[in-house]
This record gives structure tokens, C-alpha cells and sequence, in this order.
């Protein structure tokens, strides 16, 4: 598996169960495995693979605001630019049923045991630069 490959993963991994933002979760929630691993990431690449995964239909983008009892009406078209840090939290993202589809697929990429240690044979194509 390649870095980008396995960022989109664990990016997608992380809109699974909810609607998230990237500085309030993704990023750090990521960021956090990718150290686990032996590399860091940027905030750069978070946003790359999320917007990949817009464009591939495995995730849409929304904004989110406390008056609407709805988080689907703030369906946005494609991926919103969100190249600085948010304060107000504002743009989340969730996953496509196709989206959910492809996590469920395939559990082999995971590269964590039970008790979230990296599995011994688990290896990134090339092997990570820090």
C-alpha cells in the first residue's frame, strides 16, 4: 500500500460513523495512526485525500450549522476549499454509501492489531520517510 493510499483510507475510515471536520478530527485522529506508523503527515495531505475521495464518490462535503435539523441539506458540490485551519468548524464530511461500500470491503489494509500496535507485518510501499 502506498502513502496516499493508505491516508485516504484512514481519512475515509474516519467519516464512517459521522459527519467530521479536518482540524477537529480527521487531521489529529490521523495524524495520531500515521505517528503510530513512524511518519507524520500535513494537513495538506488530509485535505488531498479528502478531496479525492469527494471527487471518487466515496465522500461529500457539507456545511453544518446548528439551526438546521437536517446536516443533509448543507450538501455542498465537490470539495469546498479548505486550505487554512478552521475556527468556527464549519465544513464536515461523511461518507457515500459507495464510500461505505469500499471500507467495508476490505479489512486487510487496517495496520493495527486489537490493541492498536502496528501489526509486525504490516509495511508501506515505499517505506515511510519522516
Amino acid at each position: 500500500m502506498t502513502r496516499s493510499e493508505l491516508i485516504r483510507r484512514l481519512v475515509l475510515r474516519e467519516i464512517c460513523d459521522d459527519f467530521e471536520n479536518v482540524d477537529q478530527i480527521i487531521l489529529p485522529q490521523v495524524a495520531e495512526d500515521c505517528t503510530k506508523l513512524g511518519f507524520s503527515i500535513e494537513r495538506s495531505e488530509i485535505v488531498n485525500a479528502l478531496g479525492e475521495l469527494v471527487v471518487g464518490g466515496l465522500a461529500k462535503a457539507y456545511l453544518l450549522s446548528g439551526y438546521s435539523r437536517d446536516p443533509f441539506s448543507g450538501e455542498l458540490e465537490g470539495m469546498p476549499p479548505v486550505g487554512v485551519v478552521e475556527e468556527n468548524f464549519k465544513t464536515y464530511s461523511y461518507v457515500t454509501k459507495k464510500g461505505l461500500d469500499f471500507h467495508r470491503s476490505d479489512e486487510t489494509w487496517w495496520p493495527f492489531d486489537e490493541e492498536d500496535k502496528v501489526l509486525p507485518n504490516w509495511r508501506l510501499d515505499p517505506p515511510p520517510t519522516r
